[in-house]
């Protein structure tokens, strides 16, 4: 995070408002937009998100867990934790 002069930034009327409330010190202001969820912009929770249902469908047609965890290059906790969870 950068830090930046609040008076090389704002207006004066809004920083004498500003410094009625809070005056030296520092102060914290969001983001406007939205910030976006682990792997929106690179594509890998798309990209996690088939492979893993792909794994789900293989062991529900019989593929076993070992043969999942060769084939995804997995453990075979990891390929359980896909199976068995959400």
């Amino acid at each position: 995070m950068k830090y930046r002069k609040a008076d090389e930034v704002l207006p004066d009327a809004l920083l004498r408002e500003v410094q009625k409330y809070v005056s030296g010190e520092t102060l914290y202001i969001p983001r406007k937009t939205r910030r976006q969820k682990w792997g929106e912009g690179s594509g890998a929770r798309d990209f996690y998100r088939q492979r893993n249902d792909a794994i789900r469908e293989k062991h529900r047609i019989g593929v076993t867990t070992e043969v999942l965890s060769r084939e995804y290059g997995l453990s075979p906790e990891t390929i359980r934790k896909i199976v068995y969870g959400k």
